[in-house]
């Protein structure tokens, strides 16, 4: 196995941004940018779990993914990752995220299982499902910013961080399946662009992203954000809007990576709006 092959199975940078989510969840229910052991080893749990679930996805995909994904983005199918080493990063990654849990809290364990539960479902059972599929790993990849909080012992903090991030995720997920249309009807599944329609899907997830601009202002209101919030966050919600715009008038090349800047952003807004 190639290194950067291994690095692309496990989706290296959307790992890096899990472990920054579990981290902010911390800062944030701390309301200061501290690194205490518990929300360190959490960290490391939500940095392995990812890496579990995306190689484990690869693994499921592989088929649609030779339609979906050019050679160099699909290391499995390509030859970069044998599939032997893939099954052993899952199962390394799943006993290291619950190790990780299990020095935080039984609560940290139960909530880990909970999140590896639904990413070795969502290929195979959920994700055949329109809306469902996208709701799920929505949820789960939201997730990380709850999941720091309650390492601190502080889980309704990170209550509001993670309807925010599950909210945006979902009209992520609802694009990522307009992209896969091809090969997601070639194996015989039915997502939303494929019950539906793309153009419908693409409205839908216009729809979702566009609800939540106010969302993102009321919800960090209610829930006693600073102003440093409002002021970092007004980028990232522009950046949803013209993503939404897209969408509405049939284009999704980017949107995607839009979405995913505008999330990385409001994870910066969301600690500044409690530790500034």
């Amino acid at each position: 196995m190639s290194l950067g092959g291994g690095l692309r199975l496990v989706r290296a940078p959307n790992l890096l941004i899990a472990a920054a989510g579990v981290l902010a969840g911390g800062w944030i229910a701390l309301g200061a940018v501290q690194l205490p052991a518990l929300l360190g080893f959490a960290a490391l749990s939500g940095l392995a779990l990812g890496a579990a679930g995306n190689a484990w996805n690869d693994i499921c995909d592989s088929r649609a993914d030779t339609l979906n994904r050019p050679p160099e983005r699909r290391p499995l199918t390509s030859g970069g990752v044998g599939r032997g080493t893939a099954d052993l990063i899952v199962f390394l990654g799943a006993l290291v995220g619950l190790a990780s849990a299990g020095l935080v809290s039984g609560c940290q364990v139960l909530v880990a299982l909970g999140a590896l539960s639904v990413m070795l479902l969502y290929s195979p059972f959920i994700k055949p499902r329109p809306v469902a599929g996208n709701v799920a790993v929505a949820l789960v990849a939201g997730l990380p910013l709850f999941y720091g909080a309650l390492s601190v012992g502080a889980p309704r903090a990170g209550v509001v961080p993670w309807v925010l991030a599950a909210w945006l995720h979902v009209a992520r997920e609802i694009v990522k399946d307009v992209e896969d249309e091809t090969g997601d009807r070639a194996i015989g599944r039915r997502t939303l662009p494929i019950a539906v329609g793309v153009r419908p899907a693409q409205v839908v997830a216009a729809g979702v992203a566009l609800l939540f601009v106010p969302a993102s202002l009321l919800l960090p209101r209610l829930a006693g954000y600073g102003g440093a919030y409002f002021l970092i966050a007004l980028p990232a919600q522009m950046a949803v809007l013209v993503a939404a715009t897209w969408l509405v008038l049939g284009r999704v090349e980017r949107v995607s990576l839009l979405l995913k800047v505008s999330m990385v952003i409001g994870l910066i807004a969301l600690v500044a709006g409690k530790v500034a």
